[in-house]
């Protein structure tokens, strides 16, 4: 899933988008302002991976608030003036609608963000070698050295991975898939379709429910079987 904002200060514009945004199923629509200065907050306390953008617009123009971005995620730029293209592009947008929009030219334009998100997803993935006890990952805006031993527990957010340790969480655009196989099969265990925990942590097992501290993992129904084995093997005294 695509996690998008929309920034226009047309009321009509902004309907317009989340009508067209509700009709494409790997899009979803996080929050919309009708100035960028709204939204600052709103991308500080939740990262997303597209904002479709007015440019002109009172107190700071769409492109003045990109540049205005250390970290900007990918855009594109919805306006009504041709005369911008230029420095939409300049900023590495991924496309520039020119208001008014067919849905169809808008969903050229999300397929453009899938498939760049996707390609820049595959070969963000970490690739481990037999021997190495860490990964690196980027997160915090910061390369982030993470070893095996400090991990709890993995879970998939839609978009990112979310990395739990004894003294941080770490959240990293990362595929969970890509994770999971990343980890030592010998340390770590699928719990669920979202959870990936470290063998050594696990506290208890309660029902359905792993107990790492104060974190409850769940286990599936399909994968309890193989959870079990793995986690007892044959270190289960019974009289």
């Amino acid at each position: 899933m695509i996690r998008c904002l929309i920034i226009d200060d047309e009321p009509l514009a902004r309907k317009g988008l989340k009508e067209y945004i509700q009709e494409v199923d790997f899009l979803q629509l996080t929050g919309e302002f009708d100035n960028p200065l709204k939204a600052t907050d709103a991308l500080l306390k939740q990262p997303v991976d597209l904002i479709f953008l007015d440019i002109q617009m009172p107190k700071i123009t769409g492109t003045d608030f990109m540049r205005s971005l250390q970290h900007p995620p990918l855009v594109i730029f919805t306006t009504a003036y041709p005369d911008y293209a230029l420095d939409g592009f300049e900023l590495n947008a991924v496309d520039y609608l020119l208001k008014p929009f067919s849905f169809d030219r808008f969903l050229k334009a999300a397929m453009k963000v899938k498939l760049l998100l996707e390609k820049t997803n595959a070969s963000a993935e970490p690739v481990m070698e037999k021997g190495d006890d860490h990964f690196f990952i980027k997160a915090d805006n910061k390369l982030m050295k993470i070893r095996f031993a400090e991990i709890l527990f993995a879970e998939a957010l839609q978009n990112y991975v979310a990395i739990h340790t004894a003294t941080k969480k770490y959240i990293s655009y990362l595929t969970f898939k890509g994770l999971a196989e990343s980890l030592p099969a010998e340390q770590f265990v699928q719990t669920h379709k979202s959870f990936i925990v470290s063998l050594s942590r696990i506290e208890s097992i309660e029902g359905n429910e792993i107990i790492i501290g104060q974190h409850h993992i769940p286990i599936s129904r399909n994968l309890k079987d193989e959870v079990m084995t793995k986690v007892l093997g044959n270190k289960f005294l019974k009289r």
